[in-house]
């Protein structure tokens, strides 16, 4: 069989359509598999709330230090506070990524640091309030690279 120009054209369209489709980003979860994520780990369910914020670039070039900011909106008294942050990364090794725990009227609801992902996905925080209710919000996080071994 010889390899013609029309054997060449098709392979290589196959090629790209096959690679394009592998490398486009997967934002098919919606918040009823958010939600059922946290019911396996947690065996409680979230509530999605405009309170708790999760702020991090929808693209990053290195999965190695990805910024993220998490703030909740409440007033940090006794009777109205933010007990713990926790933040999953579902297609990590380790899916719980950190917990932060906060002490009423000695702390704001605020944290900023850098995680690990090791590849694109949907980051959850779960927030525990004072009154045992659970807030959640995810976003979708594309990294480049790999940033767990």
């Amino acid at each position: 069989m010889s390899l013609t120009r029309r054997h060449m054209l098709t392979s290589t369209i196959g090629t790209v359509a096959c690679a394009l489709s592998l490398l486009a980003p997967k934002r098919t979860q919606g918040a009823d598999e958010v939600g059922d994520f946290l019911w396996r780990l947690t065996g409680r369910k979230g509530t999605l709330s405009d309170r708790l914020h999760l702020v991090m670039p929808a693209e990053f070039s290195t999965g190695y230090t990805v910024p993220m900011d998490i703030s909740i909106d409440s007033p940090m008294t006794k009777s109205d506070h933010v007990k713990s942050v926790r933040v999953f990364a579902p297609k990590n090794p380790l899916v719980e990524v950190v917990q932060f725990h906060f002490v009423p009227e000695r702390s704001v609801a605020r944290v900023s640091t850098r995680i690990r992902l090791a590849r694109p996905q949907y980051v959850v925080a779960l927030a525990e309030m004072s009154d045992g209710s659970l807030l959640t919000t995810s976003v979708w996080v594309a990294v480049a690279t790999n940033g767990c071994l």
